[in-house]
This record gives structure tokens, sequence and C-alpha cells, in this order.
């Protein structure tokens, strides 16, 4: 880590830049408690990866990292085949697993700065099979947990509450659970979309008796769960203006989709591309309130670290201006002070800055046969 951190400094890099940390009155206590403490965000095999998972994901992968946590990266392939996922054909999750997708995070964390190699990367299959113990978790996460509950949490599937699902997906929060324990993480680490299953892995960790996760005085503790905003797609929202009191339910909806892809820029993206789909984003002057260029800016830019963003004007249109704060780009943008064309143009120009690591990885040849294997099998059937 170079130079020690103290607590306050280590809890300062997990809280930042969150929308929630919960446990954050036990994140103290942990670090101070000399245990080696383990992070853990899980994801589903489903598709490319973009900016949400790629850049926002991993900042806070980054965060951790240097705050002294052990990181993990868990490949869920058997989420990713309960969730219908890829055709629902193992083999080809399996593959895209442990190609492309470790391929893209590792070359996801070099886009933000941090060391691909310093997380352990675990596919789910493996850790099943090296620890049989996991399915035992599965059944006391159950016991401590309603059907009706169960029910409600299939949102972090991406699937409604009140869904007619095959039974199986209904041990998907179970197991999200379960994954959280047999992994011994302190930390479970996720987007706000994934609350409900860290809520279950919380309110069950005190009464478990398989994997519970242990203090330093052997008794059973809740692990944290630090969840990360999430980003707006790049589309108009389906109703506009948004009508009161509907903003919360239609951000969530917005949220970037790999599924469409003009919603969301790839980390592999090709500087035109990403000046493509940032130029056709929904922005309307003046608005600040749901504005995904201003999202985009707020989390991807300045969230990331960068200390400042250049908008490269011409003369008559006010020349070349540089911002220091997030905040000066909204105040500048709600004034009408910056267009949206020039606020799109010094979005993509900063993101294909920050996103040349992973264009470098995916063209070499193994890199990029992995990302083809994955095109085949996400490309629409005619």
């Amino acid at each position: 880590m170079g130079t020690k951190l103290n607590t306050a400094e280590r809890c300062a890099l997990v809280e930042r830049n969150t929308a929630e940390v919960m446990g954050h009155d036990e994140l103290a206590g942990l670090f101070e408690s000399g245990a080696q403490l383990r992070h853990y965000i899980g994801f589903e095999i489903s598709g490319k990866i973009h900016l949400g998972t790629g850049l926002a994901s991993m900042s806070k992968v980054r965060d951790f990292l240097e705050a002294g946590i052990d990181c993990t990266i868990f490949l869920a392939d058997w989420h990713t085949w309960i969730n219908d996922k890829l055709g629902g054909d193992r083999d080809v999750i399996r593959r895209v697993a442990t190609g492309y997708f470790t391929t893209g995070m590792r070359a996801a964390l070099e886009c933000v700065g941090a060391d691909p190699n310093a997380v352990t990367v675990v596919l789910g299959s493996e850790l099943y099979t090296e620890r049989p113990d996991f399915w035992a978790t599965v059944v006391d996460v159950g016991k401590h947990t309603s059907l009706a509950r169960m029910q409600r949490s299939i949102t972090i599937m991406g699937r409604a509450e009140g869904d007619n699902v095959d039974f199986a997906k209904l041990l998907y929060p179970a197991m999200q659970a379960a994954d959280v324990f047999t992994l011994g993480a302190h930390i479970a680490h996720a987007g706000m979309d994934q609350r409900k299953a860290h809520v279950i892995a919380r309110d069950a960790a005190l009464q478990m008796r398989i994997n519970a996760l242990r203090g330093n005085d052997g008794k059973p503790i809740k692990p944290l769960a630090v969840h990360h905003p999430l980003i707006l797609g790049l589309r108009k929202p389906p109703q506009w203006p948004i009508p009161e009191g509907k903003e919360r339910d239609v951000l969530s909806s917005m949220k970037m989709s790999k599924s469409d892809p003009d919603s969301a820029v790839f980390i592999h993206d090709s500087p035109d591309d990403i000046r493509r789909k940032v130029g056709k984003a929904f922005c309307t002057p003046g608005d600040v309130t749901f504005n995904p260029i201003l999202d985009w800016t707020e989390k991807l830019v300045f969230g990331l670290g960068d200390s400042e963003l250049v908008v490269d004007r011409t003369p008559q249109n006010g020349g070349p201006v540089t911002f220091g704060a997030f905040e000066e780009v909204r105040d500048a943008f709600a004034d009408g002070k910056l267009h949206p064309m020039d606020a799109k143009a010094a979005l993509a120009s900063r993101l294909i800055d920050r996103l040349e690591p992973a264009r470098k990885r995916f063209n070499e040849p193994e890199a990029h046969a992995q990302w083809e294997e994955l095109e085949a099998q996400v490309a629409p059937r005619r």
C-alpha cells in the first residue's frame, strides 16, 4: 500500500463514491481488530462489459485495494445459468467467464489505475466443487429466510416482483448470500440493484451455523455491504418529463444495460463508437435532474479521481474552458453556459483516453478471440 494508512483514511476509501454502506458503524472496528479483511463482488456472465461494471465497480475495487483489503471478483456461472443467460449453456458460460470476462475485468482495473493482478478471480463452479459445504450454507441461509422474502428478492436478477418464474430462480438469492459466507467476505460489494441479497446475508449472519463469518473472539458477525451507485443509460426515459413521484422508479429502470448497446459504452468500444453513442445521448439543455451526460461526468470523470474536465470549444462558442469540479460543470449546464454538444464531446474525449488500456488489451490476438466468441453468443438471432 505504500504509506501506512490509519483507520479513518481506510474507512474513507471504503466509503467514498458509494450510494450506501450497510454496517457503516462496524467498519472502523473491523479495521482496528487487526483482521485481514476480505471483499467480494460477484457478476453474472451475461454479455459485454459496460462502464457500470468495468469502471464504476472496479473503481470501488481500487479503493478497497488501497485500503489494504483482499479483493475477489466472483464469476457467478451457476447464477448465470439459473438466470437463463448465454443460452443457458454451462460450457459456454464457463468459457466466457474464464476467458473474455476475466480478461475484461483485469483490463478495467488498468483503466481505473489499479493493479490488474492484485485481485483474486474465483469461478463459482470451482468454488462449489472445492467447498461442498456451500450447499449446506445455502440451506442454512434458507432456514433463516422466508419464501415470501425470496420471492421479493428476485429483483436482484432483473426480474419484477410477481413474475412467474421457475423454481430454480428462487434459489438465486440464497446462493448469493451463501457466496458471501463461503468466501468469508467481510465486505459484500455490488451496485444498489443487489441490495436485497445483501440484506438477506446480514439478517441471517448471526444465526448461521455453517460457514458463519466470525470476529476475532469467535462470535458470528455480519458482513458489511457496500453499494456503488448505478450509472444511467444513455437513452431517453420512457416517460418524459418524469411524472412527479416516479423519479426513483424511472431512474432505477434506466440504468445502463448491456442488452441495449446504444444505452451503454463498453470498455473496448472504438473511439468512433464512443463518440457516436455519447453524441446521441439524451441530454436536454439546462436540465440537470435526469441527464446521462452529467451523470457520467460526475461518476466516470470526477468520481474516478480526475481533477478537471477540459471542454475544447471553438472561439465562436466561447473558446476552451476547464472545469475543476463536477459542481462547476452542472452549474454551467443549468445556466446555459455549457451546450449539450460541448459537454458530450468533452465526456467522450475523456472516456476514450481512459479506456485505452482495455482497447489495447482486446486488440491482442487471444483476447480478441475471446471477445469474438462472446459476440457470437450475444448476437441477435435471425
